[in-house]
């Protein structure tokens, strides 16, 4: 058994031996039901185009108008960063950076530094830098947020035909095909491109030859790589042969990092609710908007659709992901058994759904930016709005300090303590 051989399940720490897949097949773990990899092939040619492409699609979808509004004649359009800039203005520079990471930086990231390393691979390059730049891809694609954005714009489109005639933009477009373009670009798996940089390195250094693991070798699994072997370093220093990720058995201090950002993040969800999200300022006065008057406005004017998704996004997946990381992490703490499969599905639950939270940051953004009639209605950012986004992020944190694999350690210990329990009987009966 060579290392290359060898993967671990992500949530329950399970090696396995990997087998060649075809295309849109995909491995599954057989305690936890997690996907292990989906069979890819390795066209750098496609991933370059794809990539290529959806890197031309983002820079028209930055620098473009998205909508523009027109009330009697006044009109007023907004670009992402133009509405980043007007939150900036409006002492929200906390809000507007994190809408500049999620939605500009972060994308930015993860197609130039695929780009860069598949471009090289094409080339029969190991770029420089290439572990690290992979790195990036993986921790860009976690934190980007394409696709809850142009969820965001089409809300905010529908909220403006109720005020004014709302004409489509090239941004409009280049969103949405952006959203399509990255929704495949996010299929490919960068791990792939690891072992096709090592496929280069032993080309080109024949004498090159992977080892088979000794019987009884320690192997720790690099999430980031995903090598399986034995590590490089000595006590708790530890590193992956391959990229040089830090190594541990488990996430260290997990449980204890979890409850602190869950804390704050229980903490900031009452201001979140109660303090308005949006001010607006028109002929007829000052209205302030927090997130179930905004939900309420929505349903009233019939936009009962819109209304379930702002509720469900904004009220109903924060409330779950405390709900529920606290449960993991109390049951973790306590070293329970208890219904470990379903535990693990919870916590995949909550890792997919955490983003979809900034869907009402994102609306109250282009919002803030499209309604700029100072002779009849101005709306500016509320202080709600910075703690809703701190909920996100903080709640986001918190998924990925927890540990999964936490939640199946005491069933391996029982099953370990049953095994020796069943020798020490059998070698009394032979006594």
């Amino acid at each position: 058994m060579h290392r290359y051989d060898l993967i671990s399940c992500h949530d329950c720490g399970v090696l396995y031996c990997k087998r060649p897949l075809r295309p849109r097949e995909k491995a599954r773990c057989v305690r936890c039901r997690s996907v292990l990899y989906r069979g890819s092939s390795a066209d750098l040619n496609k991933v370059v185009a794809l990539t290529l492409g959806a890197a031309f699609v983002f820079l028209i979808a930055q620098f473009f108008p998205i909508v523009e509004l027109d009330i009697n004649g006044l009109t007023s359009s907004a670009t992402l960063l133009g509405s980043i800039r007007v939150l900036w203005s409006e002492q929200m520079q906390v809000v507007a950076t994190m809408v500049f990471l999620f939605t500009m930086l972060f994308p930015a990231i993860e197609l130039g530094s695929l780009l860069y390393v598949a471009l090289g691979l094409r080339m029969k390059i190991r770029v420089p830098g290439f572990n690290r730049v992979l790195r990036a891809v993986q921790t860009a694609r976690e934190w980007g947020m394409t696709e809850v954005l142009m969820i965001g714009i089409l809300i905010t489109v529908v909220k403006m035909t109720s005020l004014a005639t709302v004409v489509p933009q090239p941004g409009l477009f280049a969103f949405g095909a952006l959203t399509v373009m990255l929704a495949i670009v996010v299929s490919f798996d960068p791990k792939t491109l690891w072992n096709v940089g090592d496929d280069l390195v032993r080309e080109s250094l024949p004498g090159i030859r992977y080892k088979p693991l000794a019987p009884g070798a320690r192997v720790l699994p690099c999430h980031a790589c995903g090598l399986v072997a034995p590590p490089v370093g000595k006590g708790h220093h530890l590193e992956c042969a391959r990229c040089g990720t830090p190594l541990h058995t488990r996430k260290p201090n997990s449980i204890s990092r979890t409850w602190a950002l869950l804390i704050a993040a229980a903490i900031l969800y009452i201001p979140a609710n109660l303090l308005p999200v949006m001010v607006t300022q028109s002929l007829f006065g000052a209205q302030d908007d927090t997130i179930m008057s905004g939900v309420a406005l929505f349903w009233n004017s019939g936009s009962k659709g819109l209304a379930i998704i702002i509720f469900i996004a904004s009220v109903v997946v924060p409330v779950l992901k405390l709900g529920t990381l606290a449960l993991l992490a109390w049951t973790a703490q306590r070293r329970s058994r208890w219904r470990p499969r379903q535990r693990t599905v919870l916590y995949r639950m909550v890792e997919f759904i955490g983003r979809w939270s900034m869907l009402d940051i994102f609306v109250v953004t282009l919002t803030v930016a499209l309604v700029r009639f100072k002779s009849l209605a101005v709306i500016t950012a509320g202080p709600g709005a910075l703690a809703f986004g701190a909920v996100v992020v903080l709640t986001m944190l918190a998924s990925m300090q927890f540990d999964p694999r936490l939640i199946w350690d005491p069933v391996d210990d029982k099953a370990r303590s049953d095994a020796e329990k069943n020798k020490l009987a059998i070698g009394e009966q032979h006594v």
